[in-house]
Order: C-alpha cells, then sequence, then structure tokens
C-alpha cells in the first residue's frame, strides 16, 4: 500500500550517504520543517527525474516511507539552482555550514515561514557573489532574533562602541555597501557564536 502522499516547496541543505540506488538529502520546507529525502538514482531510473543538487529549491511530490520520517521523491520541479555558490571555495564552506546549522536545528512550526525567508534570502545572496562573511553573520543573528533570542538587547549592549557601529553598519545596511575588513567581521562573529553558545541552545559553526 503507498504511503502517505506530499507536496511542497523546499530548500535542499545536505547531501547524505547513497542507499540502495537512492540519493538521499536532508531539506527544509517552510510549510513542513526538516525533511528526509530520498530520490533515485538517474541510471537506476527509466525515466530518471531532475536530480536534487545542494542548495536547490524545488517543488516536490513525495510519498512517505515507514515511521513517516523519510520522504520518497516522486516528482521535482527545479525553482531555483544556486549554481554560483559553488564556484568559490570560501562561498561554498559558508552556505554549508550556515545549511547544515539549520538542518541540525529543530524548528517551531510557527517559525518555519521565517527561516523559509531567511534561507531564500541568504542563499540568493551567496548564489550573487556577496561576501559570505558578511551573508554568513547576518543569517546567524537573524535565525536567532526570529528565534526569539534577545541578541539585540542583551548581547549587541555587551560590544565596545565601536562594534556596536560596525555591528549595526553589518546588519542594517545593503550588502553591497559594507566595507569591513574581513579579520574585523570574523572577530565580530566569534563574538556571537560564543553568545550563542553561552545563552542558547543554538550550536553554530559545525563545518561541512
Amino acid at each position: 500500500m503507498p504511503g502517505p502522499s506530499l507536496q511542497t516547496t523546499a530548500f535542499v541543505l545536505t547531501r547524505r550517504p547513497a542507499k540502495d540506488g537512492y540519493l538521499a538529502h536532508g531539506a527544509f520546507s517552510p510549510e513542513h520543517g526538516a525533511l528526509h529525502l530520498m530520490q533515485r538514482a538517474p541510471r537506476a531510473a527509466a525515466a530518471a527525474l531532475p536530480p536534487l543538487d545542494l542548495f536547490d529549491e524545488a517543488a516536490l511530490e513525495l510519498e512517505g516511507g515507514r515511521g513517516g520520517r523519510t520522504w520518497f521523491v516522486r516528482g521535482v520541479v527545479i525553482v531555483r539552482r544556486h549554481t554560483g555558490i559553488g564556484r568559490g571555495y570560501e562561498t561554498l564552506r559558508r552556505a554549508s555550514a550556515l545549511a547544515t546549522f539549520i538542518d541540525r536545528h529543530p524548528v517551531a512550526e510557527e517559525d518555519r515561514p521565517a527561516v523559509g525567508a531567511l534561507l531564500a534570502t541568504a542563499l540568493a545572496a551567496f548564489d550573487a557573489g556577496a561576501r559570505p562573511d558578511i551573508v554568513y553573520l547576518k543569517a546567524l543573528y537573524r535565525f536567532a532574533r526570529d528565534e526569539g533570542h534577545p541578541v539585540r538587547e542583551q548581547w549587541f549592549p555587551t560590544l565596545p562602541a565601536a562594534d556596536r557601529a560596525t555591528v549595526a553598519h553589518l546588519l542594517n545596511q545593503p550588502l553591497a555597501a559594507q566595507t569591513a575588513a574581513p579579520e574585523e567581521v570574523e572577530r565580530l562573529l566569534g563574538r556571537l557564536e560564543h553568545y550563542l553558545r553561552g545563552h542558547t541552545e543554538i550550536l553554530p559553526r559545525a563545518e561541512p
């Protein structure tokens, strides 16, 4: 008997080890949250679907497997393929770190649309060639803020005045207007990560 069916749009976040002729991915749907996807490898299918790739945004037709945690891909329409991310090592590293970070953090149902919007914005910025260190810092701050953590009220005031001015510029100004030195961004990112580890359940910087 076929399992339950699901139609949704999702972002492909991680690639997992293939098994029994299937490609496996972790994905995030703004409607349904985290998904474990299994897609038959192209060479094993008579009429192969477009294979999913990292950072794809795709409209999916899914069929549920046993246990309700795994979904088999029965239909794929690629909405957006962020091919620009793979053109630079640092961009790929930061985008992979963000994707892995979101993949391993449970997101409450009411917060899923905000995380979906964050992913759409961040992946588009990475894809367009924006500075990956700043895109990552802005995304991490936004994730923590949208999860209800008082980063502005509790973390921001602990910074020296000069750092507060830099952080405000990084967070509030367009990416094209950013001029902060990479080492300065890295230092401020380290301070944000240190705060999140000590005051929240968020555990950033799991390298892919």
